[in-house]
């Protein structure tokens, strides 16, 4: 079943935030990508003829087991229904050049995601993995979020309420680089959840 909505965090690791020019935000930045864009594992990642250069986001994953709503810190943790593998895939020259990120974030195919697993207890454990062809691209951990995933959704639910099954993806680490049709692209949080997908271009 597809997230109702789906959270995203932007500029959560300063190494990231770095290689792209920017500043760490004071708050953390949230966009949305829409449901539409969700693709499971094996499903092609399809690389829109609108973009030249469309890039890979790795990232830890949170899917909503309890409605959330202004809720605590420790609301938050207890509202965690289980971590899963996300690819946010970004076109990065339409995020350049659109000022906000809709559509660089939201063509089909471009929030791969694989199955959910149970979320540890201690969250600052958890760590991303990107590989393309098998190469490792990105390697992150939660310890090393600007804002930890406890806070990041307690402060998205004093914007929105979220709901149970609603997918909240954390940011994505240092390493980001461009796909080519071809491709084969995993992002694998170990032990938990993992996901896989060729690179095809748009017909």
């Amino acid at each position: 079943m597809l997230p109702g909505k789906i959270v995203c965090v932007g500029r959560n690791y300063r190494d990231h935030a770095k290689e792209l020019g920017n500043e760490v935000p004071k708050e953390p930045l949230i966009f949305l990508k829409p449901p539409s864009s969700v693709i499971g594992s094996g499903d092609p990642i399809v690389l829109p003829a609108a973009s030249t250069r469309v890039e890979f986001e790795g990232e830890i994953g949170v899917v909503v087991g309890a409605k959330l709503c202004r809720a605590t810190e420790a609301e938050a943790m207890r509202g965690i229904g289980g971590i899963v593998a996300v690819n946010d895939v970004t076109a990065r020259d339409l995020q350049k050049t659109d000022g906000q990120w809709t559509r660089a974030k939201g063509f089909d195919s471009f929030c791969p995601m694989g199955v959910p697993g149970d979320a540890p207890t201690d969250l600052q454990r958890l760590t991303v993995v990107t590989r393309v062809n098998g190469v490792e691209k990105q390697r992150g951990s939660a310890s090393d979020m600007v804002f930890s995933i406890p806070a990041l959704l307690s402060y998205i639910s004093h914007v929105m309420t979220l709901d149970p099954g609603d997918l909240v993806a954390t940011g994505t680490p240092a390493g980001v680089a461009p796909l080519a049709p071809g491709d084969i692209v995993e992002v694998e949080i170990p032990g938990i959840s993992r996901v896989s997908n060729g690179v095809k271009a748009d017909r």
